[in-house]
């Protein structure tokens, strides 16, 4: 079973995305220990911008396809996707922008967008400085709705967040969060291989 690790803030040792999709990874690793990994740091080594190439010897269009292929073989995926003004950050979206491809993760039918990547395990680690998930604010959270609608569209229905909100008020409020994120990875479901 082959499962892709990628992280995307930019905090890199203060990030608690990173922290929680390293722990995700670890209990993974130890309920399945077959489990093969490949990690991707978006924030050291970003992605341009995605734009069109029609040269497909082109340095953008052989990483845009590395990028693909590794989605496309993983089994289980997970994301940190810390929250960056009420979305996901710009490293993640050029990451996004090279998985979801008509006809590879998605094609459009007469009835419809149909997503052609069902059968993977999505886990993201969402960390933000704020409460998002219920009050005033709720309106304002565009990262994780995206994150579900997008992978979604492209046909995976197994995913799942641990989140730690709150992060930026309070040392101890931040303590607390992360310790309760940390609590939930024992309740994430183990990945199954994908039928071949």
């Amino acid at each position: 079973m082959k499962l892709l690790h990628i992280d995307s803030s930019a905090l890199g040792s203060y990030s608690v995305s990173r922290q929680l999709t390293a722990d995700i990874v670890a209990e993974l690793k130890r309920r399945t220990p077959d489990l093969t990994t490949q990690y991707r740091d978006l924030a050291a080594q970003p992605l341009p911008h995605w734009t069109p190439v029609t040269d497909a010897s082109d340095p953008s269009a052989v990483l845009s396809h590395q990028m693909l292929e590794e989605f496309l073989a993983a089994d289980v995926i997970v994301i940190g996707a810390p929250m960056y003004n009420f979305g996901v950050s710009s490293q993640l979206k050029a990451w996004i922008d090279r998985v979801a491809v008509a006809g590879k993760t998605f094609s459009y039918t007469e009835k419809g967008p149909e997503g052609l990547a069902g059968g993977k395990h999505v886990i993201i680690a969402s960390s933000r400085g704020g409460h998002y998930s219920s009050g005033p604010t709720v309106a304002m959270d565009f990262q994780e709705s995206y994150l579900r609608a997008l992978f979604g569209f492209l046909g995976i229905t197994q995913l799942e967040f641990v989140r730690a909100e709150g992060l930026n008020i309070s040392d101890e409020h931040k303590a607390a969060a992360l310790a309760a994120a940390q609590a939930s990875i024992g309740s994430i479901g183990t990945p199954t291989a994908k039928a071949a």
